[in-house]
């Protein structure tokens, strides 16, 4: 019999396996960040963008921390948004919730398109608009039936991300020992003198800004817990599963492709295929191409499912319409999920019809959403945690170090903040995304007073009406 789980008193299914919830935090940071964009960050520092990855993964391995302490404690489908409340009242955790919903209705347009695009390269006989359009009626239908079935998807989805760096990572050791007959090692020339970081410290700043985001998803992991069974138990061991993982396979691939590719290499562009290529693979594009299609579908798949809690969350607790709440017999929170998708259809024909434009300005208000969420968590767990302490509360998961790795933790996000806002072209996204945080701010303020006042003058009104005497 499936379990339930109360979230802001509210049933939901808690059908997610701890293998799916596992596999769901390892398969959220590999994405198509990974697959094609890694080489934007080998461009700007050189080898050097190891020591980025390093501070952007340990940064994450920090935050993953807080949010699994949270969540073990507390699992709820608002995640830290409610944490934030929790901390620092229902404005702030309504902001938070409000800025990462938009966030990912933004962004799962971005990858329905993104997807669509890249597998026209392989069929151009496909029209994009048709399978962007199928992409996400297919997705939608996995996210309505149950979360059983979505966390199934989701697990092979990630697998196959798992699967392809492990074998991606199999083949640059065969490469850079020279295990491949007929193919000369490239060595470690790469690394050699100031070849290491061409740009200096500067190229490594600047690097740390691009990578951070290709962490961004493993939050979902904090939201899926509300669906799970035992969260703590399952919390705590895809926490400790994942840590370790995402350093390994991201750490590994971003060694195997600076050691591979130089920098200035038209290959950047296709980091994966370029090391696949030089390894005399045949196929490699096409592989690296249909993987990253497979990512972007994960990515979207995983991001209605966290939009659509999000949204429930938020209107149980009154921070949104209440039809938002509604659950169906799966328990799935249907209109949450048709809301979200709907948003992200409505930008996909926009986008169509004006093309590069009106997703290209979307992603630019949104594109920060994720360090203020991080920043958020951190927030949130520091002030939760001593509260904690000094109540005496037993929490079944204990972030360790603290609270000097939380405080590490937000002086690594400060300097990412620096860095964009020393930036030109990371300065306009910033701004625009504090703008956004603004204005949700102030609206969430005058949704909290507006309910504030109601019942006030619903009292008055009755202390008027006459009282009838028999």
């Amino acid at each position: 019999m499936e379990q339930q789980t109360m979230t802001s008193g509210r049933p939901l299914g808690a059908a997610l396996k701890p293998r799916q919830l596992t596999m769901m935090g390892l398969g959220s940071a590999i994405g198509a960040g990974l697959f094609l964009g890694s080489g934007a960050g080998i461009q700007a520092a050189g080898p050097a963008v190891l020591i980025s990855y390093l501070v952007a993964g340990t940064l994450i391995i920090l935050v993953m921390w807080a949010l699994g302490e949270m969540a073990a404690a507390n699992p709820d489908s608002g995640a830290f948004s409610v944490y934030t409340a929790k901390a620092y009242g229902p404005v702030a955790g309504a902001t938070v919730g409000w800025l990462w919903w938009l966030q990912l209705v933004v962004v799962i347009a971005a990858e329905a398109l993104g997807a669509a695009v890249l597998l026209a390269t392989i069929f151009p006989a496909l029209p994009v608009w048709l399978m962007a359009f199928v992409f996400i009626v297919l997705l939608t239908a996995v996210n309505l039936t149950s979360v059983k079935n979505f966390g199934e998807f989701e697990f092979w989805f990630a697998l196959l991300k798992v699967v392809a760096i492990v074998g991606f990572l199999l083949v640059g050791a065969a490469l850079l020992f020279g295990w491949l007959p007929g193919v000369q090692s490239p060595g470690l020339s790469n690394f050699a003198g100031a070849g290491f970081a061409p740009s200096g410290f500067a190229g490594i700043a600047t690097a740390l800004f691009v990578v951070a985001f290709a962490f961004g998803g493993t939050e979902i992991v904090s939201v899926a817990a509300a669906e799970t069974a035992e969260p703590a138990r399952s919390v705590k061991k895809a926490v400790r599963t994942v840590l370790w993982r995402i350093l390994v396979f991201y750490i590994g691939a971003i060694f195997v492709i600076a050691a591979v590719v130089p920098v200035g290499s038209e290959g950047l562009k296709s980091p994966f295929a370029a090391v696949l290529e030089a390894a005399g693979m045949p196929g490699a594009a096409t592989a690296i191409t249909l993987v990253a299609v497979a990512a972007l579908l994960s990515a979207l798949n995983a991001n209605l499912y966290g939009a659509s809690r999000m949204a429930y969350s938020l209107a149980e607790r009154g921070e949104a319409p209440r039809l938002l709440a509604s659950v169906s017999k799966a328990r799935v929170p249907v209109v949450a999920v048709l809301a979200s998708v709907a948003f992200g259809v409505v930008t996909v024909v926009l986008e169509l019809a004006f093309p590069e434009l009106v997703l290209a300005v979307l992603l630019n208000i949104v594109g920060s959403t994720c360090l203020l969420v991080w920043t958020s968590a951190l927030l949130a767990q520091l002030a939760l945690r001593l509260r904690a302490d000094r109540e005496g509360t037993e929490l079944p998961l204990r972030m360790p170090g603290f609270p000097w790795l939380t405080v590490f933790g937000l002086v690594i996000l400060a300097a990412i903040f620096t860095v964009g806002f020393i930036g030109e072209d990371s300065r306009p996204q910033l701004l625009s995304t504090f703008a956004l945080v603004a204005l949700l701010a102030v609206a969430n303020w005058m949704n909290h007073r507006n309910r504030k006042v109601a019942p006030v003058r619903e009292s008055s009104e009755r202390a008027k009406e006459p009282v009838l005497i028999d």
